[in-house]
């Protein structure tokens, strides 16, 4: 099982710095990662998050491959409805020129209607949009009139439906499928079996949404700003409107303000490897990633943080 990182590139108001140096240092981090052993980096997606969440992943994905000799390039996730299948195809070839082939094309739905809005989109047909993406895509990349071609015959493609249905049609597309959810690995299976493809190929992989920390009570208080502002961002973006804000006191106090958006944990390397090799027991699981940084945290916190995900926890995973 490899272990990867995830970048959103947050740079939040209270914790800001000039952009131009915020994105220089994601990069940096990313070199970081690498040279501690790093297996991937996976970039997400969201729009006019006033933190200035990555709006356009695979133009940041074309600097990590040219900053970067080794590790996978990911999206988790590219949101699929709002770019026409050949942008996405040719993006997606050049970014896997530029690494030597080193993409893994990770693909979404979304569920923020303001998004949907601004690209005249459909968010009513989200699912279907991308469902029709991927067979675009691959027809594409298939056809023989992409210039350049990706490196990687075939690309790999990944879908980031999340709940029993969602599985069921990555299986049928056959895709692997972003997320490391037991309840969803079943339906997953069956959809592959319903789609004509092989079971044996499954392949899961998602995010852990954890930082770790030798002495976790020693940076609760210092985190949880951070982790609030992660979770109030994420939850005003699907409302469509400002909500009761997450304190970090809620959460202090154990009240992470509903199951939708999970509020980021705080463990040992020790309990995070014990977290996913239970979480990940019987799943076909490729690979977890987790976050590089988390809303602005300070480079003292991230750069302990990558430590040990990389020298603790990744010989962990390895061995499973």
């Amino acid at each position: 099982m490899r272990l990867g990182v995830y970048l959103d590139l947050r740079n939040p108001p209270e914790w800001r710095r000039p952009w131009s140096e915020h994105y220089a240092r994601s990069l940096e981090w990313i070199e970081e990662a690498e040279r501690l052993g790093a297996d991937s980096v996976w970039l997400s997606e969201h729009h006019f998050f006033e933190d200035g969440y990555l709006p356009q992943p695979l133009t940041f994905a074309g600097a990590v491959a040219a900053r970067t000799r080794r590790m996978r390039i990911g999206t988790a996730i590219l949101l699929a409805p709002l770019r026409s299948a050949l942008q996405i195809a040719e993006e997606a070839a050049v970014v896997d020129c530029l690494s030597g082939g080193r993409l893994d094309l990770g693909l979404g739905a979304g569920y923020v209607a303001r998004e949907f809005e601004a690209y005249g989109a459909d968010l009513a047909r989200r699912y279907t949009t991308t469902d029709d993406r991927v067979r675009q895509i691959r027809a594409l990349m298939g056809g023989g009139e992409l210039a350049p071609p990706p490196v990687q015959a075939p690309l790999p493609i990944w879908l980031g439906y999340q709940g029993p249905q969602g599985a069921a049609r990555a299986g049928r597309l056959g895709t692997g499928l972003l997320t490391l959810g037991r309840s969803s690995f079943e339906p997953y299976r069956d959809g592959l079996i319903e789609g004509g493809h092989d079971p044996s190929e499954a392949r899961m992989a998602g995010l852990v949404s954890a930082v770790v920390h030798e002495d976790p009570d020693s940076v609760r208080e210092e985190l949880l700003p951070h982790i609030a502002h992660q979770l109030n961002t994420y939850r005003e973006a699907a409302a469509g409107r400002a909500v009761r804000a997450i304190t970090p006191e809620m959460l202090r106090d154990g009240d992470a303000g509903g199951k939708a958006f999970r509020a980021t944990e705080i463990l040992t390397p020790e309990a995070l490897v014990d977290r996913i090799v239970e979480q990940c027991k019987g799943l076909p699981a490729h690979e977890a990633y987790f976050w590089l940084s988390v809303s602005g945290m300070s480079d003292d916190l991230v750069q302990r943080h990558l430590e040990l995900l990389c020298q603790k926890v990744r010989p962990a995973l390895a061995a499973l």
